[in-house]
């Protein structure tokens, strides 16, 4: 990493870090959110927040060690006395192996923090904006039908997707919640495909969008 990248990286976390210490004297939200990168991140990182910090973070990591930084995040905050008041972990199933997957929930739930999890990836929330999903597809069938859906090529890293995708989040919403309805409480995640409970964080963070 360059010597400009890591000063970059330096001042946001001390704007962040300044931030957060200014909604704890107002009263306000502080939320964490860890994801494992740059299209969860980005996405996040674009609700139009008025009565709450969100800190997305875009790890890189694998399930596993991404429950293991979103701790360090925790831990470093309190001893800062800047304590998050919600530790969210947004990762996806694909790539990793489905003991990993359900142990990667169990470790986020055991350090009482709310699990986000897509079963393949989180372009399915994407497609849920458009059309309900009853079948599996790998993250590469997603994208391409994103690409049909959107009319346009699909980028990974698009940080206008909540723009473009704003006017129909109720209907992802309503999408999503049916789809997480279909399965049987005995099933577990991992076995859930396709599922998505992104929702759940889009209507957390609605509400300090008001």
């Amino acid at each position: 990493m360059g010597s400009d990248d890591l000063f970059k990286k330096r001042k946001l976390r001390a704007l962040q870090s300044r931030q957060r210490r200014e909604l704890t004297r107002s009263g306000k939200e502080n939320i964490l959110i860890v994801c494992e990168g740059k299209t969860e991140r980005l996405y996040f990182d674009s609700f139009p927040l008025k009565t709450a910090n969100v800190t997305p973070i875009g790890t890189g990591r694998s399930t596993k060690s991404l429950i293991t930084k979103a701790r360090a995040e925790q831990n470093a905050a309190h001893r800062k006395e800047e304590d998050f008041d919600q530790v969210w972990c947004v990762f996806d199933q694909d790539c990793f192996g489905k003991e990993k997957f359900n142990t990667a929930i169990q470790m986020a739930e055991s350090s009482h923090f709310k699990t986000v999890w897509s079963n393949e990836c989180f372009e399915l929330w994407f497609v849920l904006h458009f059309q309900p999903m009853t079948a599996g597809l790998t993250r590469d069938q997603y994208c391409d039908l994103l690409d049909w859906l959107l009319g346009e090529t699909y980028e990974k890293t698009d940080s206008t997707m909540y723009r473009k995708l704003s006017n129909r989040q109720n209907v992802a919403i309503r999408n999503a919640q049916r789809l997480y309805s279909s399965y049987t409480p005995d099933i577990n995640p991992a076995d859930r495909n396709p599922c998505s409970t992104v929702y759940r964080l889009v209507e957390e963070l609605k509400k300090f969008c008001q």
